[in-house]
């Protein structure tokens, strides 16, 4: 497995920049965000969409690193109920998987966007519960909306042989593992999980079972290597559907941690070995959100934990059950 990171925090410097700065502290892939949520600093999309030389420059700076691109980024929300920013975060997806293509990068990642609980709503409307029944009857109608839109973009991730990588997130239709199951099921095998561990600790899903569960199916197409710490002292007076700003950590039930900082070492050896169970021997992706460091304590932090985790080789024969 490689040892990867989401490049989002070293934004402030040059692509050649963060490159020899993350191959010096041992990361071997990185996932370069090139739209949405995630910006565009490191790869400006539209830049290099059908730009043989640029792209021949991206990829003699990644040789030059010894990094390899283990995903694009472009996280935002294709079923928002306002038609501009949902056909442009279209345009931003099938544009990146476009240009994943051309880069020789077999996968996406992204959300799954989150519509309206009505046609005549104008804000995506995350259900989390069946009742009222005027929640069940939203909640189906935002699975047609997904079937729609997802079957057509599947078929466009499938005719340039992209992986379309989805990450459970709340406030997104998709944002834990059954659901994710439910639109591959409705739409074709290139759309699996973006598979980030933080969202599913705090809402006490266990990762192992979900890494389990999606592998099953093949359905783990990209890994977030991203902790969380859940507060106990908090969560047992408000639970931990928690509005609180991320940067009022005191009063939060929940945070986002750095590797390490959530679960121990053994659990992330854990995590690893489970992946390795299912198949999955690509990039551990680390995805910078802690807000009680900076980002370069808290990836080189994070690398230290995995480069101890990770496997580099291949299993041997098991000489000793023969």
């Amino acid at each position: 497995m490689d040892i990867g990171v989401l490049t989002v925090p070293l934004g402030g410097q040059s692509l050649d920049e963060a490159l020899a700065y993350l191959s010096d502290i041992g990361v071997d892939a990185v996932e370069l965000g090139c739209g949405g949520f995630p910006g565009d600093d490191h790869l400006d999309r539209q830049a290099y969409l059908d730009d043989e030389e640029k792209q021949a420059e991206l990829e003699t700076l990644l040789d030059e690193h010894d990094l390899r691109v283990s995903a694009l980024a472009t996280h935002n929300n294709p079923l928002h109920p306002d038609d501009e920013r949902a056909a442009e975060a279209d345009r931003e997806l099938r544009e990146a998987i476009r240009l994943a293509d051309q880069l020789d990068v077999n996968t996406v990642t992204g959300f799954s966007g989150l519509p309206a609980g009505g046609p005549d709503d104008e804000v995506p409307n995350w259900i989390t519960a069946p009742w009222p029944t005027e929640h069940a009857d939203a909640h189906e109608y935002q699975w047609r909306v997904a079937d729609e839109y997802w079957s057509d973009l599947a078929a466009h991730a499938g005719a340039h042989d992209i992986d379309v990588a989805i990450e459970m997130h709340p406030n997104m239709l998709v944002y834990e593992p059954r659901g994710l199951l439910e639109l591959r099921s409705r739409t074709n095998d290139r759309i699996g999980a973006n598979f980030d561990p933080s969202h599913l600790y705090w809402q006490g899903i266990d990762v192992t079972e979900a890494i389990r569960l999606l592998g099953e199916h093949d359905a783990i197409h990209h890994f977030h290597a991203k902790d969380t710490k859940v507060y106990e002292s908090n969560a047992r007076e408000k639970g931990v559907l928690d509005t609180a700003p991320y940067t009022d950590e005191a009063d939060r039930s929940w945070l986002f941690r750095s590797i390490g900082y959530g679960h121990d070492e053994s659990h992330w050896k854990d995590v690893v070995s489970t992946l390795r169970m299912v198949g999955y021997d690509g990039a551990l992706s680390i995805e910078h959100e802690d807000s009680l460091t900076s980002a370069r304590e808290g990836l080189e932090k994070a690398v230290d934990v995995l480069d101890r985790a990770v496997f580099e080789t291949q299993p041997g024969d098991a000489y000793w059950a023969e």
